[in-house]
């Protein structure tokens, strides 16, 4: 297993937006920016460098699914779209999010779960309709109380980072956006 760091900069924990990704030895990976665009927020994943990687708005505010896709680099084109998540039900103590891959246009069956919350401070991604973890995330313990949040992600060999990274940050999203 491979792990990376996800900081939460700031004293407040639920100041949108501001997620850093490093390696554990600190290096940053990704940055994560919150913009909105027409009432309907989206996330961009973007390298040390500040170049989006990808993009990851929300479809619809009003929806009780809350439904994101995510896409290559900046884009919102269709033919860009990488996977959807949703979650699988409106009501849920614990966030339950099924992701489709772009060439799952059925979605009959799930490509990946992820399960868990930020209240919690942790979640489990699932490959398919398996057992099979292919990543966990769980919150680093501190004594100081005015730390920034550090959640520590452990990767299976082979999974994509960037994919891993785009699916807690909708979990995040979909967490702050609910209270939770």
């Amino acid at each position: 297993m491979n792990a990376i760091r996800i900081v939460r900069k700031g004293m407040l924990s639920f100041t949108v937006g501001n997620l850093v990704v490093t390696r554990i030895d600190v290096n940053i990976i990704f940055k994560v920016e919150h913009k909105h665009s027409h009432s309907i927020g989206r996330r961009l994943l973007i390298d040390p460098a500040g170049n989006p990687i990808l993009t990851l708005p929300r479809c619809n505010l009003m929806s009780f699914d809350d439904r994101w896709q995510v896409f290559r680099g900046d884009s919102k084109e269709s033919r860009d779209l990488i996977f959807s998540a949703k979650r699988s039900s409106g009501f849920q103590l614990k966030t339950t999010l099924h992701v489709f891959l772009a060439n799952n246009t059925t979605e009959n069956a799930r490509d990946f779960k992820i399960k868990g919350s930020w209240l919690q401070r942790s979640c489990v991604i699932y490959a398919g309709k398996s057992s099979t973890i292919i990543a966990q995330m769980h919150k680093k313990q501190t004594a100081n109380l005015f730390a920034n949040d550090t959640f520590i992600v452990t990767i299976s060999p082979g999974i994509d980072y960037a994919f891993i990274v785009a699916l807690i940050v909708i979990l995040d999203a979909i967490n702050l956006d609910n209270g939770d």
